[in-house]
């Protein structure tokens, strides 16, 4: 593995500071190329299991930086001769939690090993991070569509089939909302209590203008405020950041601990051995 740091992020937060720290990444120079897949912004093409052959010998790379400053990166004097995108796939890190596309370096590449057919390099890469578990659980199903794809083409198809179902989705559950469920609209039927009159009740207090000073103590449903197509877009947005996770959030350290990835990288097998390039 290896990456280009840009110092955009937070040192404490960096998964690719994290990973050069534990000595199983390295780090590469602007104008320096790379053999593997480089998973970048940059992409013309899609991670995908025909990529197998080229991450096995030659590893796969990412950029570190702030999606903020892209703008930043030197994208012409980094990257090599197989750059790829990602497809659709939601962030379980502890700043973007739940947003698709936002992922960090190591979720980046964790994603390209599990779409190459080596989900066990992406379980041991992930298991330096308290979190890590939480990206497979939350894309399990999605990772595996992507593996049974074969080419750039097949990839999008896929993407696009998930977030088609995504869309149906939501929109069943609004017009579920907005036909069937009285719950959600209240009793519209329900007549309103009669108003006051100047017969009302017994004056045996003996004060007078207590009238106007009377106060309602119903409560009166009214009809359901009315959604401009803003606030439709807005719920639509919010469903699409968080379909497909799970109800309980993963716990977060504010800082991993260096000892228990220290412990991890001492126990590296033969086999996990193949993930440093």
């Amino acid at each position: 593995m290896a990456m280009w740091d840009f110092d955009h992020c937070d040192p404490k937060r960096c998964s690719g500071k994290k990973m050069a720290r534990l000595g199983i990444i390295k780090s590469l120079r602007v104008g320096q190329k790379f053999g593997g897949v480089v998973v970048s912004p940059n992409g013309k093409g899609v991670v995908c299991p025909d990529d197998r052959a080229i991450v096995e010998e030659f590893g796969a790379s990412v950029v570190e930086c702030s999606w903020a400053r892209l703008e930043e990166v030197p994208f012409g004097k980094i990257g090599g001769k197989h750059e790829r995108l990602l497809p659709y796939l939601v962030a379980a890190n502890p700043v973007n939690y739940g947003k698709p596309w936002r992922l960090n370096c190591v979720e980046a590449l964790a994603a390209c090993f599990a779409i190459v057919g080596h989900l066990e390099w992406a379980e041991l890469v992930l298991s330096n991070f308290s979190w890590g578990h939480a990206f497979l659980e939350i894309n399990e199903d999605l990772l595996a569509l992507y593996a049974q794809c074969t080419d750039s083409n097949s990839m999008a198809e896929t993407q696009a089939m998930w977030l088609k179902a995504l869309d149906d989705d939501f929109e069943a559950r609004q017009k579920a909302k907005q036909e069937g469920d009285i719950w959600t609209r209240g009793n519209t039927n329900r007549d309103l209590p009669p108003s006051f009159s100047d017969d009302d009740g017994d004056d045996e207090s003996g004060d007078e203008g207590d009238e106007d000073n009377l106060q309602p103590v119903i409560n009166i449903p009214g009809n359901l405020p009315e959604f401009s197509s803003e606030d439709e877009e807005s719920e639509e947005e919010e469903y699409r950041l968080t379909a497909n996770i799970p109800g309980d959030l993963p716990s977060f350290s504010d800082n991993d601990s260096e000892e228990s990835g220290d412990k991890a990288v001492n126990e590296l097998t033969l086999d996990q051995a193949k993930l440093t390039i």
